[in-house]
């Protein structure tokens, strides 16, 4: 059970707990879930309460005896009897379920919608009926006094099928383009459908004619488009609450074309589902990430549910305090707010459990398994592992048991927790410790220069208001861990670090610029507000700020320019530096992993000669192979059986004498060789760009030769 509490306002998950890889079997699931103790103390409200992939809808039926919700895959409708908290039955269908209506108190009287235009009637038993709609529907309800059907959807007719008669009677026809919700009032049985147009339109079942319409978008505040209405609920006989696809909520009386009351949930999602609590006269309204609970007169928020997923449905179980959730997941969700009611007769027992029940958070991890990426594993030495079933792949890398984990990290690190232990006590002597020199600014023991940086920036009083109220790293309880934990400090040896030093030292360097010109600036304008005194003291009205600059200031801009080429010419030195220096390590590594490779056969490659496969030579020191380029016609044969026989090593060091390199002749130190082969693209590109050098110093002289055009007359030619 987790429990969240929002405003002073307990929210208990009755469905959150440890959960369990997907990959076990039923009897291993219940064996891991006995051996723990907070698995024993884990409640499961209602069993099996979950579908195979998603549930997209659930409803309770009117007696309040049945829970039923449908989803896929395959598509099902799952009923589960709250009496024995199990499940009931289980059925599947051909499609998806849009929607549903059940008819009856119980069980026994259910409609569905599905997404491929069929609507399927079912009795206790089973499948009654299935009949086609013209039109893909949306929404549905049901019309109890006449045992009416109407079903809303894509296009502007509202369908009326009679379910005792059962056939379909004239259809109600619209003003919009497309319907997307429709509800009957249960006092006077008010037919309202929502248009795609942001309008809700009434309808009277007895005098099959519209009473009236009411515009739900342009009562929208800072809404640039019309939304289109999404959801629809009354809660008695006067008042309707409207949903929209911008994410507002209405509320309206319908005597009345003013709202009373307007909830935006700030999401920019679509309102999916309203429900009404009368008794607590709070609101219920949800969308794909949160389900909020907010007073009906002042629009407060009470509590809110966020999603991990998305939520797709929900329902609530009147006058208590219980809902469930429908999600794109496996779980059904089962909330309880004592603030929203009591707990349902059937499952009383939380009233007093929850009391009890202190708040703790349960994370949904796999904690019997420890995940580990393929580098990680290689590390431990457990690749041979991989395809056992010991490992699990999920993702980029693999779930191992936790325990296999921990042993083998004791292997491969026997004194790792003994460093963990002195760290521990390390940390805990000088947080006791009191320092005999308090300072008001104490540098911290972990990237020292990175906080001096940081301190300097935030007292540099230069900067603006809004950047001085940023507030600071060091304060900061997220980036702790960055100025105290040694594994965070920064690796001046890294590669990364030194190509991006050139970088940071100009950064600094133009700080420390900017901050001489403005010491100059203030030291030039002292110097023009002492001379400004003197005049006026001798009663000079000579203009000592003119237009044009002084000498000195010519001079000085002229010495800033000069300044930005060589910080510019400095800055393109150091880069090269940098990317020498980590050229040069790496070469370095390289040499020595040749060195340590020992009676390793070498390969040379020899200039075009007429030889048809690699022969080998020997001298004095040892095995070496000469490999002698061949005719493409000839030998090809011998040259692939050759290739396949030598090494993986052998072949890239073939490759890398062919493009130039120096290599190695017998022992490893002197006797060295260079072979090379001319490249013939080199010559080509070589005699391409001569040859339009060429061309372009022709077209030149034939230009200085040819006459221009306007040296020429033309004279008027009359035709007749």
């Amino acid at each position: 059970m987790f429990v969240n509490e929002v405003n002073d306002v307990k929210i208990y998950n009755l469905s959150a707990g440890k959960s369990v890889p997907d990959w076990l079997t039923d009897r291993r699931k219940r064996s891991q879930l006995m051996k723990k103790v907070d698995s024993r103390r884990q409640i499961e409200l209602i069993q099996d309460f979950d579908m195979p992939g998603v549930c997209t809808s659930i409803r309770m039926s009117p007696d309040q005896q049945y829970i039923l919700a449908t989803g896929t895959y395959k598509p099902r409708v799952k009923c589960f009897e709250v009496s024995n908290l199990s499940i009931k039955f289980e059925r599947c269908f051909d499609s998806e379920v849009t929607t549903f209506e059940v008819i009856s108190d119980d069980y026994s009287k259910m409609v569905f919608l599905q997404c491929d235009r069929y609507v399927e009637i079912h009795a206790a038993h089973g499948r009654h009926y299935r009949l086609r709609i013209p039109r893909f529907g949306r929404d549905m309800k049901f019309h109890k006094p006449s045992c009416d059907m109407f079903i809303v959807g894509v296009g502007r007719d509202i369908y009326r099928l009679n379910l005792e008669r059962g056939q379909f009677l004239q259809p109600f026809e619209t003003d919009a383009s497309c319907l997307n919700a429709c509800e009957v009032n249960p006092e006077h049985h008010l037919l309202v459908a929502g248009t795609k147009e942001g309008t809700v339109e009434a309808w009277d079942p007895r005098t099959k004619q519209r009473c009236s319409t009411l515009d739900v978008a342009i009562r929208l505040p800072g809404v640039k488009e019309f939304p289109s209405v999404t959801a629809l609920k009354f809660r008695n006989g006067l008042h309707m609450g409207v949903g929209t696809a911008s994410g507002h909520v209405l509320i309206y009386d319908i005597r009345a074309k003013q709202p009373l009351l307007v909830k935006n949930h700030l999401n920019k999602l679509p309102i999916k589902r309203l429900a009404f609590n009368p008794a607590q006269n709070a609101v219920y309204s949800l969308d794909e990430a949160t389900l909020k609970l907010w007073d009906e007169q002042t629009g407060k928020q009470i509590a809110y549910v966020e999603s991990t997923t998305s939520f797709n449905d929900f329902c609530t179980i009147p006058d208590t305090g219980m809902f469930f959730l429908a999600q794109e997941d496996v779980k059904m969700l089962t909330y309880y707010v004592p603030a929203m009611g009591p707990a349902p007769r059937w499952c009383s027992f939380l009233d007093n459990l929850t009391e009890e029940i202190e708040s703790e958070v349960v994370e949904n991890v796999y904690d019997d398994y420890q995940f580990v990426t393929a580098k990680e594993l290689a590390e431990l030495g457990m690749e041979h592992l991989v395809g056992t079933n010991l490992l699990k792949g999920y993702m980029h890398g693999y779930f191992m048991d936790a325990r296999l984990y921990n042993k083998a990290k004791a292997v491969v690190e026997p004194f790792a927790f003994d460093r963990f232990r002195k760290d521990k006590i390390r940390q805990e002597i000088e947080s006791e410790r009191k320092s005999r020199l308090q300072i008001e600014s104490k540098l911290p023991k972990v990237n020292k220069e990175l906080a001096l940086k940081i301190m300097d920036e935030q007292a540099n009083p230069s900067n603006s208001a809004k950047q001085r109220n940023v507030p600071n790293l060091l304060e900061d309880s997220r980036f702790k861990a960055m100025f105290e934990n040694t594994d965070f400090a920064v690796n001046k040896e890294a590669e990364e670090y030194r190509l991006l030093a050139p970088v940071l030292n100009r950064l600094d360097k133009s700080k420390a610029k900017e901050l001489k010109k403005r010491v100059e600036v203030a030291r030039v304008a002292e110097l023009h507000e002492e001379e400004a005194q003197q005049h006026e003291d001798s009663d000079d009205d000579e203009d000592l700020f003119g237009f044009e600059k002084s000498d000195g200031e010519k001079d000085d801009s002229g010495d800033e320019a000069s300044s930005d080429d060589d910080d510019r010419k400095e800055y393109v030195k150091e880069m090269k530096q940098a990317y020498k220096q980590v050229k040069r390590q790496r070469e370095d590594e390289e040499e020595e992993d040749d060195d340590d490779e020992q009676d390793a056969p070498e390969i040379t490659a020899a200039p075009h000669t007429n030889g048809n496969a690699a022969r080998p030579a020997t001298n004095g020191s040892g095995n070496r192979f000469t490999m002698t380029a061949l005719d493409p016609h000839k030998g090809s044969s011998a040259l692939q059986q050759r290739i396949k026989q030598a090494t993986l090593q052998d072949r890239v060091r073939v490759m890398t004498q062919l493009e130039g390199q120096v290599t190695n002749v017998g022992r490893s130190l002197g006797n060295r060789q260079m072979t090379f082969e001319v490249n013939k693209q080199k010559k080509s590109q070589y005699h391409a760009k001569k040859r339009e050098a060429e061309l372009k110093k022709h077209r030149e002289e034939r230009r200085s030769i040819v006459r221009p055009i306007k040296s020429l007359r033309l004279k008027k030619v009359n035709f007749k």
